[in-house]
């Protein structure tokens, strides 16, 4: 169950209360059919208000929540048959997430089949958790209650006792200067530049791709061919450059599976950011690509492929043998794209966006790299005798390579760590894994061990000792990361967080600045030591909000500010970790709804809805002691604007003491 339980909205300039029962943007309906005496189907059926939508379960990590299913006695009472299925969804980029959302508009339906275990259940329960949004994102639920038999459906009342009233009232801040909150400051937003990151990251690998013996010694051959099996000049160079043409669709047209098909597109494949077995598969997958650059084993598509296109290459002829001779390419150039391949699709999945999207991208951009030297070899074929001849240095090429798969593994190995929560994959040992590997390879540019395909040995080039030394640095300066003298902000992201680590204290805060994980508390301090409290609320799986603390507060001008000069009060709205049953309630809204709250996320997530009428992360309001406002609240940013505004928060903070100095004493 989400934790962001019901909602307050910012609707057009003034803060409304919005419930369920007045005014609810999507008007819910379901239904239950009978396949056989055991079986049955649910069906949940949302219709959707005109501009609004409502998120998917499988939108991406780092956007807005996705839409979560609970059903009640599952398990004991009936189980599920396969996972809970969707209607037609729409993904689209958001510029504020930074990430490519699923979503319904008009229409959302959901459908669960379910095979009773017990045959005198009559009832079946479920609750739906969702994200309907327009200009602002509503947090909100729905149960339904499904009659088996068609007799009448039997609801539970959840009471409210006293208790629960007092627990609930202690959520709610009597705030002042609360009208700051209407202006709340959403940041600047990026522009969709991940898109030619993605086409970038492609065109490198593909120039890579071109320096490996499976095609660098294809490009005078080929361009050889088109000159000289050609009457005239000008249709040579039409054929070369048609050819060019057809290895950039077809290293495109392998992208285009990942829109069509549901079974590997975006919506799976953007679960692999936060899908434990998904990592760990592809943690394997890259280390598998490494040994075979490093010549232990050979990947090829089946020789019968090839020979296939081959032979309808010289069966066609004309435009269409030109493509069967691209695809001959792409086959037999196989076990040295299809490694760089692979990391480009672990290039897309790290990213944010849609993976289709940007894999299309990158393989565009690889494409055309592999493409480039055909046309351009074609139009001056001078430019031939300039080419350097093959030799070893491809060889070093294919290791280099290997060694980067061998990196980028460990990335996913570290995701499948964090999710988890095993605590294994710290930091530190992270960054040394890096520091062996690229320690590893410097001692191979320079000689010192060799690899099984390796040919005899031969005076380094100067290229190959420039690479070293590069190597060598990258080595030093995560070994510097590694002991905290450089905070490594050219990774920024990639390796764990700054608070995973083997030194982290119990609170785990970021960067070292002591925190509160209970509002209480922090405020008590922050009455005792006079400073203004920086409410941060935040969630344990937030990409934005790593990025953040990363990027941002690390800066040494914001740093500082935020460890002397504000009270740190982190709430995770995330936490899934149950209250003490003592502290765990029933909280009802003024519109009469109750909910029950009994998680640490579910508890910090209502105190935001209900006092600040948000509920996005992250979101930082900057108050006083005595519960004022000092400024609009902020959210994802860059670090200029965030400085400002902390530093325009101890300066209100300053003329809010002075005002109170200047009071009469009663």
């Amino acid at each position: 169950m989400k934790n962001i339980i019901f909602l307050i909205v910012l609707v057009f300039n003034g803060l409304l209360s919005f419930s369920q029962d007045d005014e609810n943007p999507v008007l819910w309906s379901n239904e239950v059919n009978k396949i056989s005496d055991t079986e049955y189907e649910l069906v949940f059926t949302g219709r959707i208000y005109e501009g609004w939508h409502v998120y998917s379960q499988h939108t991406a990590e780092g956007g807005s929540l996705p839409s979560e299913f609970k059903f009640g006695t599952a398990g004991q009472d009936y189980e599920l048959i396969g996972e809970t299925r969707e209607s037609e969804t729409i993904t689209e980029y958001s510029d504020v997430f930074e990430v490519d959302e699923t979503f319904f508009k008009e229409k959302a339906v959901f459908t669960q089949r379910i095979r009773l275990l017990n045959p005198d259940v009559r009832q079946i329960d479920v609750n739906l958790w969702y994200q309907v949004c327009k200009e602002v994102c509503i947090p909100a639920e729905k149960d339904f209650a499904f009659s088996l038999d068609g007799g009448a459906i039997v609801t539970e009342n959840k009471s409210v006792d006293e208790r629960s009233k007092a627990l609930g009232a202690s959520l709610t801040l009597d705030l002042k200067n609360k009208e700051l909150l209407r202006a709340t400051e959403v940041g600047s937003s990026k522009s969709k530049s991940g898109l030619w990151t993605i086409f970038g990251l492609g065109f490198l690998g593909g120039l890579i791709a071109l320096l490996t013996p499976c095609v660098f010694p294809m490009i005078p051959l080929t361009v050889s061919f088109f000159t000289k099996q050609s009457q005239k000049k000008s249709k040579g160079i039409a054929n070369a450059l048609l050819y060019g043409f057809f290895i950039i669709l077809i290293y495109f047209l392998l992208s285009i599976p990942f829109h069509l098909f549901d079974s590997i597109d975006s919506q799976i494949l953007n679960t692999i950011a936060t899908n434990i077995w998904l990592n760990l598969f592809l943690f394997l997958i890259f280390v598998f690509f490494a040994f075979s650059f490093f010549g232990y084993y050979e990947l090829t598509l089946p020789s019968s492929w090839a020979n296939a296109m081959d032979s309808a290459s010289n069966k066609v002829g004309g435009a269409l043998g030109i493509f069967f001779m691209a695809i001959t390419l792409a086959i037999v150039s196989f076990s040295c794209t299809g490694p760089i391949l692979g990391g480009l699709l672990g290039s897309t999945t790290l990213a944010e966006g849609d993976v289709a999207t940007n894999l299309s991208a990158g393989m565009l951009g690889f494409g055309l790299a592999l493409a480039l030297p055909f046309a351009l070899f074609a139009l001056f074929p001078a430019w031939l005798h300039s080419l350097p001849k093959s030799g070893g240095w491809m060889t070093t090429v294919k290791v280099v390579l290997g060694f980067l798969e061998l990196a980028l593994a460990f990335k996913f190995l570290s995701n499948a760590d964090l999710v988890g929560n095993w605590g294994i994959f710290k930091r530190e040992i992270f960054l040394g894994i890096w520091v062996v590997l690229f320690l590893l390879l410097t001692l191979y540019l320079f000689g010192v061990f060799r690899f099984p395909h390796d040919g005899p040995k031969q005076k380094l080039t100067p290229i190959r000792r420039g690479v070293a030394v590069v190597s060598a640095i990258f080595s030093l300066y995560l070994i510097l990361g590694l002991f905290n003298v450089s905070n490594l902000k050219l990774l920024s992201g990639f390796p764990p967080p700054d608070f995973y680590s083997v030194q982290t204290s119990e609170s785990d805060c970021p960067l070292g600045i002591d925190c509160f994980k209970d509002f209480e508390e922090g405020l008590s301090y922050a009455k005792q030591v006079n400073k203004p409290i920086l409410l941060d609320f935040t969630g344990w799986a937030c990409v934005n909000c790593r990025r953040m603390e990363e990027k941002v507060w690390s800066e040494p001008n914001i740093y500082s500010v935020l460890k002397e000069d504000y009270v740190l009060i982190s709430l995770y709205v995330d936490d899934r970790k149950e209250l003490p049953e003592s502290e765990q309630f029933n909280f009802e809204f003024d519109s009469g709804r109750v909910k029950s709250i009994k998680t640490i996320g579910q508890k910090w997530g209502t105190f935001q809805t209900i006092n600040f009428s948000a509920a996005s992360q992250p979101y930082y309001v900057v108050l006083t002691p005595d519960l004022e406002i000092l400024n609009m609240a902020v959210q994802y940013t860059d670090k200029d604007t965030y400085r400002n505004w902390l530093t325009e928060g101890l300066k209100n903070f300053e003329q809010s003491k002075k005002a109170i100095a200047k009071a009469p004493q009663l």
